[in-house]
Order: C-alpha cells, then sequence, then structure tokens
C-alpha cells in the first residue's frame, strides 16, 4: 500500500452506493474507497460497485462505511489492516436500513446476495 492510497481529507461520496442510487439499486453493505471517497456496494451485494471501482480506478484501498466498524482493506495485497481517521462522516447514517436504501430493497433480497 503506498500513502496516496489514503487521503484522510477526503469525505465520502455520499450516505450510500452511488451507483446503486442512481439505478434505483439496492446493497447489502457499503465500503468507502480511502482515495477519491467514493461509496460503493460490498461484494456480498448484487452489483459490487465498490470492487468495480477499485478496477475502473486502481484505487486500492476501501474501508468499512458502515456504522461501528473502522478496518480497513487493500484490494492489490488481499489483506486487512488498521488505517488512520478519515473525514467526517465516518459511516452511513444510524437511522439508514441495512440493506438499504427503504424503498428499494426487495422482500427475498438474502437470495441476491452474493
Amino acid at each position: 500500500m503506498t500513502s496516496e492510497a489514503i487521503d484522510p481529507n477526503v469525505p465520502p461520496s455520499g450516505p450510500g452506493c452511488e451507483e446503486c442510487l442512481a439505478a434505483g439499486g439496492w446493497w447489502f453493505h457499503l465500503r468507502r474507497c480511502t482515495t477519491c471517497g467514493h461509496v460503493g456496494c460490498c461484494d456480498s451485494s448484487p452489483s459490487q460497485h465498490a470492487t468495480a471501482h477499485w478496477r475502473e480506478s486502481g484505487h486500492t484501498v476501501i474501508t468499512s462505511f458502515e456504522p461501528g466498524e473502522a478496518w480497513f482493506w487493500d484490494f492489490e495485497r488481499e489483506e486487512g489492516f488498521e488505517g488512520p481517521v478519515l473525514a467526517d462522516p465516518q459511516s452511513h447514517p444510524t437511522d439508514q436500513s441495512t440493506p438499504g436504501p427503504d424503498g428499494a430493497v426487495p422482500d427475498d433480497w438474502r437470495d441476491h446476495l452474493n
């Protein structure tokens, strides 16, 4: 991991997965790019936008965007680690449903997890 992979001053792009929100989709858990702040859905989510962002952008490090979680993941090294405190907010709003967003999650959402 290089120091360029983490910019502690960049805020998250929003409260949910950018691509899912734009397409009317939903997510299971959220991940935040530590380089640019992009918020994408996890690999258990149907669309796996956080990993897609890494592949498209080359930004190698993400962190959880879930309340109470503070782990980091390096895609290239395939390992987790402890990282610095990033710009607020540290997670999606605590009143936001998981999975989310409200109104977009199908009743059979468990059947769609990866």
